[in-house]
């Protein structure tokens, strides 16, 4: 009884592995060779087998998944590398913008401080163009050379506009001649425009 039952359990694992549905000749392979019979290796695929043909698509499909996965991997690999290049490139973007937004402000600084010195020069030439000669000259004397230079030139420009004579000679006349001296040459050395 249990001889036949063995031979029924053997016969059939042989049926199930003639089937497809399991491997039992790689499992009695060394019990086959005694005997001679002929052994399937683990490369080799039956051609009779009902599931070849599923097998083959469904090995084909994981292939054909598997290229695909690695395609993905690639198109990610390049758009991490091109997200990280825009983000170098924006960063670099916004850098210059803040530095030339830095100089943009520090020219209207430096505009609006020359307006300002500008617009104070010529209100002093006003002051002293309404003064008696004797006391503008005195207050001219006590300036510094560019500030004295800037309001002799702002009185000049104020009478051009005007149509009117300049007193600009008569008060340097009025001026200790070291002083007017001085003026002169360094007038001359500079031209107006030069500011």
């Amino acid at each position: 009884m249990i001889l036949l039952l063995a031979a029924i359990v053997i016969g059939g694992l042989f049926w199930f592995d003639y089937l497809g549905i399991l491997d039992a000749k790689a499992f009695f392979a060394p019990a086959l060779r005694l005997l001679r019979l002929p052994v399937r290796s683990s490369g080799d695929v039956v051609s009779d087998s009902p599931g070849l043909l599923d097998e083959e698509r469904f090995v084909k499909q994981l292939q054909a998944i598997e290229i695909q996965r690695q395609e993905l991997a690639e198109r990610e690999r390049l758009a991490l590398e091109q997200d990280a290049e825009l983000l170098s490139k924006v960063r670099e973007i916004e850098e210059r913008q803040k530095n030339i937004e830095e100089q943009q402000k520090s020219f209207n600084s430096m505009l609006e401080q020359y307006e300002n010195r500008r617009a104070n020069i010529e209100q002093n030439a006003r002051y002293l163009g309404g003064m008696p000669p004797a006391d503008a000259v005195n207050i001219l004397a006590a300036l510094d050379d560019q500030t004295a230079i800037d309001v002799l030139r702002s009185v000049e420009e104020i009478a051009q506009k005007a149509g009117e004579t300049s007193v600009v000679a008569f008060w340097l006349s009025l001026m200790p001649p070291e002083r007017a001296a001085t003026l002169q040459r360094k007038m001359t050395e500079k031209p107006a425009g030069l500011d």
